[in-house]
């Protein structure tokens, strides 16, 4: 059994070595990319011993991996939480998800650019980032059945994921280009924009399943 260290368990310092690797890498990527990052380079910023890069990943596809996944998990939080507070309305629900992510990634450019500007460049984080897109696209169909009931869901088809997917490569495309600059709106119109035309894709994807009964 490993025993304690200074009073703290090796399980826990493990655990934190891991977190040190993972917040070096998200300011490591965020600084030069992720094309940049050497094991080296990455145990210099944590403070660590190379020997203990070795204890928590194989390789630096798997340290870029798991500090994505605790990006893309904040943002899924985010958002659940955001939509539970919003008041009922499709917009409202709606500038309360996208607020949400845009606010996290915003306020840290660093996780912004590992889980938005990064995946067009680097093969692992855009398998990743497809993934996620898929868990996110059944996350907009399942808050609107929890908006709608699922009888309208049942009535829309095969409409409501096609058009969850379109409205989330249409916010995935806006909000990489206005993180790359090239998109000059502030962020509330990001937010908004975005909102009204989920919004307003919700509004006739639903009519068009109740008058199709």
């Amino acid at each position: 059994m490993a025993r304690a260290y200074g009073g703290v368990p090796a399980e826990q310092r493990r655990a934190q070595r891991r977190a040190a690797l993972l917040e070096a890498a998200l300011t490591l990527v965020g600084r030069s990319g992720a094309g940049r990052l050497t094991v080296a380079g990455l145990c210099a910023e944590a403070g660590l011993n190379e020997r203990y890069f070795y204890e928590s990943f194989r390789t630096l596809d798997d340290v870029l991996l798991a500090t994505a996944d605790v990006v893309l998990g904040e943002v899924t939080s985010a958002i659940i939480t955001a939509v539970a507070e919003a008041a009922d309305d499709p917009q409202a629900k709606a500038r309360a998800a996208i607020g949400a992510a845009v606010g996290l990634l915003a306020d840290d450019p660093r996780k912004a650019r590992l889980v938005i500007v990064e995946p067009l460049s680097v093969p692992v984080l855009a398998a990743r980032r497809a993934e996620v897109a898929d868990a996110f696209v059944a996350l907009i169909v399942a808050q609107a059945e929890q908006f709608y009931g699922a009888e309208t869901t049942l009535a829309v088809g095969s409409w409501g994921r096609f058009a969850a997917a379109h409205l989330l490569g249409g916010l995935s495309e806006t909000l990489t280009a206005w993180v790359r600059g090239e998109l000059p709106i502030s962020r509330d119109d990001l937010v908004e924009r975005n909102a009204e035309l989920f919004a307003l894709v919700a509004q006739n994807v639903v009519e068009r399943g109740l008058n199709a009964r």
